[in-house]
C-alpha cells in the first residue's frame, strides 16, 4: 500500500495542500499508486504526514473532482480507471537506449550563439552570504500584497477578461496609456500611443531593433567597456563594430564615431561603470548625429531604479529626440523574472518593430501586460518606487562608506549613486581569481574583464552590485572581500 513507502518533506515556504497535491500527482503518474488498492484512509495519512485531516480530505476530494481518483462509499479512494494502465511505470524504470542514426546537427547550425561570450554569474547567487551580484534583487522588496490586490483585481467575477484573447500584434491598450501618461514623462518624454511597443526586456528590444536595421554593412559604435549581450545581439546580424572608450563623462567621441550609423550608449548610467554622460559630452553627441545623419540606441537600462535627484533627462527628451530610439525596462525595478520593458521610437519604426515582433510571439503575454498597467493605474508602482528609491539610496551609502573604509587601495569609478559599483583595483590584482578566492568565503563578485572588448582586456576592474544584499551585511561583506584580497 501507499502508506508504506509514501513520505514527503515540507517545504515551509509552501502550503501543504500544494505540497500533497504535487506528491500525490507523481505518484499517479509515474504507476506508484497501485490500480486495485485503497489510498490510505484521511486519517491514516495525515498521520504518517503529521499534517491536519482535513488537509488530506481537501487533496483527495480535489483530485477526485478533476478526474484522478473515484471516491467509493464505505471503502475509500481509489485510482481512476483512466490511469490504470502501467506503461509509465514501465517507461520511468526503462533505461534510456542510445540515438540511432542522429542528425549532425553542428553542420546544419547557421550560426552558432554559444561561442559569443556572456557575462558569467552563478545561477544559485542567492546562497552566497554576501552576494555582491548586479542585476538581481533582494525579493523581500517585493510589494507583494499590492501585487496580490492587482491579481485579485484582475480576476474579479465581473471584470470582462480582454487578456484570455490573442492580440495578435497589439499591446494592452491600458499599459501603453500608464507607459505614455506615467512613466515616460518622468525622463522627460513626451509619446504617443504608436510610438510605443512592449517588449521582453531590454534584451529583446536590442533583438528587434538589430534584426530589422542591421546588417554586414551597417557599422555601429558601442561603449567599451560595455553591455557584451548587446555586442553579441549586434555581431549576430553580422554589423561592423567599433569600440568607443568610456571615462567618467561617458562614451568618447572621435574621428571614427561620425562614420558609424549607429552609436549604442547607456547615457544616464553607463553600464558596466555607472558614469553619466557629462552635458557636454551629450550636446556634442546630439550636434554630431544631426550632422551625420546617425541613429542613437539610447538604453535606459536603470530609468526606474535610478535614485538620484539630480538625474539629467533622457536624450530622447531633447532636441534630437527623432534620431534616438529609446529603451527601457520595467522589470528592474520589481522583479527582473518579469521580463517586461518597451520602446519608444517614430510611428513608421514602430509599425515595422511591431511586424517583426509577431513573427517571433506576437505579443507579451496580456494578462502580465494588464496585471502591470493595474499596478501602474492603482499608484502601486509610484509608492513602490519611492520606497525602492530610498532603500538603495541608503544601500549605496553603506557601500561607499564601506569600500572607502576597507578597500582603500581601489578606485570607484562613475557617478555617485549609479545602481552599481565599478572599482579599479591595483594592477598586481587580478579580479578573477580575487572572485573565485572570495567566493570560498561566501562573498559573490563580479570580474570586469568580461566587459571590455579588447584581446587583452585589463584585470583588476570589478563590479559590485547592491540591490540583492540587505543594508546590514553590507560593510561585513566589503570587510570580508578586504581580507580575502589581503
Amino acid at each position: 500500500m501507499l502508506d508504506h513507502y509514501f513520505h514527503l518533506d515540507f517545504d515551509a515556504q509552501r502550503g501543504l495542500q500544494e505540497q500533497l497535491r504535487e506528491a500525490l500527482l507523481d505518484a499517479i503518474h509515474t504507476g506508484t499508486i497501485p490500480a486495485d488498492e485503497a489510498l490510505p484512509s484521511c486519517r491514516r495519512l495525515s498521520l504518517q504526514l503529521g499534517i491536519s485531516r482535513n488537509t488530506v480530505a481537501l487533496v483527495y476530494e480535489g483530485l477526485v473532482e478533476d478526474g484522478y481518483l473515484v471516491s467509493r462509499p464505505r471503502s475509500g479512494y481509489y485510482l481512476h480507471d483512466a490511469y490504470h494502465d502501467s506503461d509509465a511505470l514501465e517507461l520511468a524504470q526503462t533505461t534510456r537506449q542510445p540515438v540511432r542514426d542522429a542528425p549532425s546537427w553542428s553542420k546544419r547550425f547557421t550560426h552558432r550563439p554559444s561561442h559569443l561570450q556572456g557575462v558569467l554569474r552563478p545561477s544559485n547567487w542567492m546562497d552566497y552570504e554576501f552576494p555582491f551580484v548586479y542585476g538581481q534583487l533582494d525579493t523581500r522588496l517585493f510589494p507583494l500584497e499590492q501585487w496580490r490586490e492587482t491579481s485579485r483585481r484582475l480576476l474579479g467575477g465581473n471584470r470582462e477578461r480582454h487578456w484570455l484573447s490573442d492580440r495578435y500584434d497589439q499591446d494592452d491598450p491600458m499599459l501603453i496609456e500608464q507607459l505614455r501618461t506615467r512613466v515616460l514623462p518622468k525622463r522627460g518624454i513626451h509619446a504617443q500611443s504608436d510610438e510605443i511597443l512592449v517588449t521582453l526586456g531590454s534584451q529583446n528590444a536590442l533583438f528587434l531593433i538589430a534584426q530589422l536595421l542591421f546588417d554586414r554593412k551597417t557599422r555601429v559604435a558601442v561603449e567599451n567597456p560595455g553591455y557584451r549581450e548587446a555586442v553579441n545581439v549586434f555581431l549576430r546580424q553580422g554589423a561592423q563594430l567599433h569600440y568607443q572608450h568610456v571615462d567618467g563623462e561617458g562614451m568618447q567621441l572621435d574621428a571614427e564615431t561620425p562614420r558609424c550609423d549607429y552609436l549604442y550608449v547607456t547615457p544616464s548610467h553607463q553600464g558596466p561603470t555607472g558614469a553619466t554622460m557629462s552635458r557636454e559630452r551629450r550636446e556634442q553627441l546630439i550636434k554630431q548625429i544631426q550632422r551625420f545623419d546617425q541613429i542613437v540606441l539610447e538604453d535606459d537600462y536603470d530609468a526606474e531604479v535610478n535614485f538620484d535627484r539630480h538625474a539629467q533627462p533622457a536624450l530622447k527628451a531633447s532636441r534630437a529626440g527623432g534620431r534616438v530610439i529609446y529603451m527601457s525596462s520595467l522589470s528592474k525595478p520589481l522583479s527582473p523574472g518579469l521580463r517586461l520593458g518597451y520602446l519608444v521610437a517614430d510611428a513608421e519604426l514602430i509599425d515595422e518593430l511591431r511586424a517583426l515582433r509577431r513573427l517571433m510571439y506576437r505579443h507579451p503575454p496580456s494578462s502580465l501586460q494588464q496585471q502591470l498597467a493595474q499596478f501602474l493605474a492603482q499608484g502601486h508602482y509610484d509608492r513602490y518606487l519611492r520606497q525602492f528609491a530610498d532603500e538603495m539610496r541608503h544601500r549605496w551609502e553603506c557601500m561607499n562608506d564601506a569600500i572607502a573604509r576597507h578597500l582603500p587601495g581601489c578606485r570607484r569609478v562613475g557617478g555617485d549613486h549609479a545602481s552599481v559599483f565599478w572599482l579599479e583595483a591595483p594592477e598586481n590584482v587580478d579580479t578573477q581569481r580575487l572572485a573565485w578566492q572570495a567566493a570560498q568565503n561566501g562573498v559573490l563578485i563580479e570580474p570586469g574583464f568580461q566587459h571590455f572588448f579588447e584581446r587583452v582586456p585589463p584585470r583588476n576592474f570589478m563590479r559590485l552590485g547592491f540591490g540583492a544584499i540587505e543594508g546590514e551585511r553590507i560593510a561585513p561583506g566589503i570587510e570580508r572581500l578586504a581580507q580575502t584580497l589581503g
